[in-house]
């Protein structure tokens, strides 16, 4: 491969997921030639006829606009010949108990490899467990490969935030180790129409790793210790938002982290167990990893007996809706949610469990079962909030506020159109005027 590698090199993207498809649409919009690969037949069918889901619909212009330009091709598999290429892994890592994690990393890694030649270059972005780059250095040098030489091998973790308006795929900075200085020189040179290619090179894999586990454990730890606060808050008869407000006028030293009924998604329940993982095979324990791993676990369970605990008290019928199904506000993404585990928890206890999100999609139920670990989906999902669904609810549990939502929670608020609400994030404020019960997490 060239020195400068645009306009006469091939990007292969392998995994045209939530990291995969942005990558590729905007590499192929900034003038490469770009081939996405996916496993899945549907996925690539769906994309090849322009349909974009969810998140994905932001980049129907430019997906669009590269497609026509036939700078973005869509295929199952790499392909062998032609000009030189650079290949990114974007694939999904499981971090279930006995589960491969790096089984998707080295199936995309080795279809690359089959295809590669001297001078190519291919780079992971997908969270990887300490010594998975390495593993796949051993599986290209097994190939013939000769790496740091013939071949370059990168590892730069994906930083995405979804529905951050401040920082985006176009400016986040990235860490990144190369296997020599020459796939860096190339690296940069491609991620210059990633993220202006700000990139801080790391002499190890497996510092690279380990930042990214880290990175999202710093979060886990925090998101637990605010939820611990919260717990202890409630006792008190105080306010964690109130403490936390407080703390957060002390201008070094504190960064403010909320409380919630359990973060979730893809990155921060996970990417700390690469750590533990890690820290066990070394044979040291990482006990604050592990700790904040069973506050998070706890804190659906927690909610639940709370919202239990009110409708006893009350006399109330045994019923509730699950508001905010997304494992984040604003988002669609249903991973690893806290909401599905608070109606679980809810239904364990006897209570009829309902739930509703207006970024749920029925078509997509297998989906959301097979990421949250379930069989069924073990409660029925509304349509919306109208007063129709209300009927005969004691409870509405809000654990995540979206802003399709919040004029309309506010209105059952103002209106008292149920007995209790349950508010998780603490974002309501009291008004007097309203018969309902409010009661917030901490």
């Amino acid at each position: 491969m060239p020195e400068s590698a645009k306009g006469s090199a091939t990007i292969e993207v392998y995994g045209l997921g939530y990291i995969g498809l942005p990558l590729a649409v905007r590499l192929a919009s900034a003038g490469w030639k770009v081939r996405g690969i996916d496993t899945s037949a549907g996925r690539l069918a769906r994309l090849a006829a322009g349909e974009l889901l969810g998140s994905e619909a932001g980049l129907k212009r430019d997906f669009g606009t590269a497609r026509e330009a036939g700078r973005l091709d869509l295929d199952g598999k790499g392909r062998a010949g032609g000009p030189a290429k650079v290949g990114f892994v974007c694939v999904p890592t499981p971090a279930a108990e006995g589960a491969r994690s790096d089984g998707f990393v080295r199936s995309a890694a080795g279809e690359f490899l089959g295809t590669a030649g001297r001078g190519d270059v291919l780079i992971l972005e997908s969270s990887l467990e300490v010594g998975t780059t390495e593993g796949i250095r051993d599986l290209a040098e097994s190939r013939g490969h000769s790496v740091g030489d013939g071949l370059g091998l990168c590892y730069c973790p994906e930083r995405i935030d979804p529905a951050n308006k401040e920082w985006g795929i176009e400016n986040i900075p990235r860490v990144i180790y190369c296997s020599d200085d020459r796939s860096f020189r190339i690296a940069k040179e491609v991620y210059a129409d990633v993220n202006g290619g700000n990139l801080a090179r790391v002499a190890s894999p497996r510092t690279a790793e380990v930042v990214k586990s880290f990175e999202n454990a710093f979060r886990l730890v925090n998101i637990s210790l605010a939820n611990e606060l919260a717990v202890l808050c409630d006792r008190l008869g105080i306010s964690a938002a109130d403490v936390i407000g407080a703390a957060s006028t002390k201008p070094f030293g504190f960064m403010p982290h909320y409380p919630g009924a359990g973060a979730g998604g893809h990155c921060i329940p996970k990417d700390p167990r690469f750590l533990l993982r890690s820290a066990e095979k070394a044979g040291a324990e990482f006990a604050t990893i592990k700790h904040a791993l069973r506050i998070n676990s706890a804190m659906p369970g927690y909610v639940a007996a709370a919202v239990d605990a009110v409708l006893g008290e009350c006399g109330l019928e045994r019923t509730a809706i699950v508001s905010g199904l997304s494992y984040k506000r604003n988002i669609e993404d249903m991973r690893d949610s806290a909401g599905f585990k608070v109606a679980a928890a809810l239904a364990s206890k006897g209570i009829r469990a309902l739930g509703h999100d207006p970024h749920f999609d029925p078509a997509h139920e297998e989906k959301y079962l097979a990421e949250n670990g379930l069989e069924r989906l073990g409660f029925e999902v509304l349509d919306g909030l109208g007063d129709g669904n209300l009927e005969g609810i004691s409870c509405l549990c809000i654990v995540q506020h979206h802003d399709a939502t919040r004029g309309r929670i506010a209105e059952i608020y103002r209106e008292s159109k149920v007995p209790v609400i349950y508010d998780c994030q603490r974002l309501i404020a009291e008004d007097p005027r309203s018969k309902t019960l409010l009661v917030s997490l901490g």
